[in-house]
């Protein structure tokens, strides 16, 4: 959510501020800004625009803007609305600030501003940090230590970047809460929210810890603790490249990622493709000692990440006789949930920053639930550092708003955990856990069979592009695959969908079956495919038009009203890593037939570091 781009160098480092924001789009915007150091007559440059970073680069190439210090801001409203007053770089009186997150107590500290004679001129809780940061400046001329007393009065969350007009050599970035790292060039120093940003300028990154404090200079950089005393954080190299961020021959990011699935899912699945086990080693050394204990699971997630969970339910309680419970991360933390020490605690989220999963996963620590787990695509996230054990889902850089290649590696992650603490607890028979482990060596050849339905499934998509209301029917491990498709494409289409368990037709939802109310049903050849069949026929009496994602054999034949897209093979247990595949291809289509912005849907962010 928002993007932060940071930089001090030898050169021109304008080029490197709208490349990095323009990196940064895919975490949701609705405008965009820099400032920057004017050698010439002091002070610094600020341009703001609503809209796309495209016109920002358009106003700062009009005006051949050159400097070698500067930060820049990519920003999602949350205090006033989007408007290029609210829009990021704010300043007072020589300082200039961008931030991601919220201050709580932005309104106290804007009333004892005022009373010291500040002005605010937008309605952003940003402009009280730049304010704060100029009065701290009136008793030291020290930049990094302005901000480090200022930041100690803020409540909330924040990552921030700075800039002086009186301090040309030295920019100072902060973090509480939200991503920020730096970047160490052989050139300069630089920051940002998001590793991608800076593969411009460097692969070096220093991945700042909750409460660090930087400043950024031309030689080299310095990070101080919240109380002021030196840190030393490790410089990693980044395995991110510049291809795995460009869009290549596809149209879109999404489009991309979805056909990287079978790459991701072989890469997430490396540990037992090559033959290995379902071993807790998977998820850490000290993997096998945690889940000893483990007497139930508790899912936190949000969004996507949650219907991972959904679906885990099934294989937990199923295969390892577990019982589970699948929460929204922003619901668990402000009830008072029954804590015990035997459970584990599995935080999933793609980015392992979303703010409602991080302070779930804390609340519970908190009851005394220490046996954790997270489940995410970021090595270095704050997710990944706040818990016990964790697996890597290796899927790679997700630009897409609309989650897809995460989602299923959470599912493969899942279904590794499920098969492991089932062995673990004697639950697993030796030929049973080949068979699942064969299962899920074969899954990315699966996933590619299904991806070459593409071209049906577009033309699906023209029938669906007129459409303002759909309703998605599943069952059992299947109708989270339903909610995971209406969530698709209520995303990029802006087509009102719902999900529901088929079986609950009856319980209301059939009221809203007509002509007019398009009904996308997940059949898969299971157990459960015969009372799916008879809650179809119900739709089908009320003049309902069905579109069915049926397995091959799945005895489900096709009329006027009845679309039959058959799947390549069942893949049991992993079925919904399948049937998943064509509802993102669906939404995906649809969407462009819609004429939609694909990967930054409008009011959407990728990365909820906000609550």
């Amino acid at each position: 959510m928002c993007g932060i781009v940071a930089a001090i160098a030898t050169r021109n480092v304008v080029p490197v501020l709208l490349e990095g924001l323009r990196r940064l789009e895919y975490r949701g915007y609705d405008s965009a800004g820099l400032a920057v150091a004017d050698a010439d007559r002091g002070g610094f440059v600020r341009l703001r625009a609503c809209g796309r970073v495209a016109g920002l680069t358009a106003q700062a190439e009009a005006r051949r803007l050159s400097a070698s210090l500067g930060i820049a801001h990519t920003r999602w409203a949350t205090h006033g609305a989007p408007s290029e007053g609210n829009a990021h770089p704010h300043v007072s009186e020589g300082v200039a600030v961008v931030h991601n997150g919220i201050i709580e107590n932005f309104e106290a500290l804007k009333t004892a501003l005022q009373a010291q004679g500040y002005v605010f001129v937008s309605d952003t809780d940003t402009e009280a940090v730049a304010h704060l940061i100029h009065s701290k400046l009136r008793g030291t001329d020290d930049l990094l230590e302005a901000v480090r007393l200022a930041v100690a009065e803020l409540e909330g969350a924040y990552a921030l970047g700075v800039i002086s007009a009186s301090d040309p050599a030295r920019a100072v970035v902060a973090r509480r809460g939200s991503p920020l790292l730096l970047g160490v060039g052989d050139d300069g120093s630089y920051a940002a929210s998001d590793a991608a940003a800076l593969l411009q300028a460097t692969r070096k990154v220093v991945y700042l810890e909750e409460g660090d404090l930087a400043e950024l200079r031309r030689d080299g950089y310095r990070i101080v603790r919240a109380d002021g005393s030196a840190a030393e954080r490790a410089v990693h190299v980044s395995s991110l490249t510049a291809d795995a961020v460009e869009l290549g021959p596809y149209r879109h990011f999404m489009q991309k990622e979805i056909f990287e699935q079978p790459e991701a899912l072989a890469n997430t699945l490396g540990l037992v493709t090559g033959g290995g086990a379902a071993s807790p080693r998977c998820f850490g050394a000290e993997a096998e000692d945690v889940f000893a204990g483990v007497r139930r699971v508790q899912i936190l997630a949000c969004g996507t990440s949650y219907h991972a969970g959904l679906v885990a339910r099934y294989w937990l309680e199923g295969l390892a006789g577990l019982p589970c419970a699948v929460e929204i991360a922003s619901e668990y933390r402000y009830r008072k949930p029954v804590a015990s020490d035997d459970t584990l605690v599995v935080a999933v989220s793609q980015s392992g920053e979303t703010a409602d999963t991080l302070a779930a996963l804390k609340y519970a620590r908190s009851l005394g639930m220490a046996r954790t787990l997270a489940i995410c695509n970021v090595p270095e996230s704050a997710i990944v550092r706040e818990t016990a054990l964790r697996f890597i889902t290796h899927a790679g850089p997700e630009i897409g708003v609309a989650s897809t290649k995460a989602f299923t590696t959470q599912l493969a992650a899942f279904a590794l955990l499920a098969l492991a603490l089932a062995r673990l607890g004697g639950k697993l028979a030796p030929a049973a856990e080949e068979r699942h482990l064969g299962a899920l060596r074969h899954l990315p050849g699966a996933v590619r069979k299904v991806l070459e339905l593409e071209p049906e499934i577009a033309q699906w998509a023209q029938r669906f592009a007129g459409k303002e209301h759909a309703l998605f029917l599943g069952r059992g491990q299947h109708w989270p695959i339903a909610m995971e498709g209406a969530l698709k494409l209520k995303e990029i289409s802006y087509i009102h969908a719902e999900a529901y368990a088929a079986g609950e037709l009856k319980h209301g939802p059939l009221a809203l079956v007509d002509e007019r109310m398009p009904v996308i049903a997940v059949s898969p050849a299971d157990e459960l495919l015969e009372k799916l069949k008879s809650n179809l026929q119900e739709v089908r009496a009320r003049g309902g038009e069905l579109y069915v994602f049926a397995d091959a054999g799945g005895e489900i034949g096709g009329s006027e009203n009845v679309h039959i897209l058959r799947m390549p093979e069942h893949y049991g247990m992993l079925s919904p890593v399948l049937h998943v595949v064509p509802l993102q291809l669906l939404a995906y289509h649809v969407a462009l037939v819609r004429g939609t912005d694909v990967d930054k849907p409008r009011n959407l962010a990728k990365s909820v570091t906000v609550e």
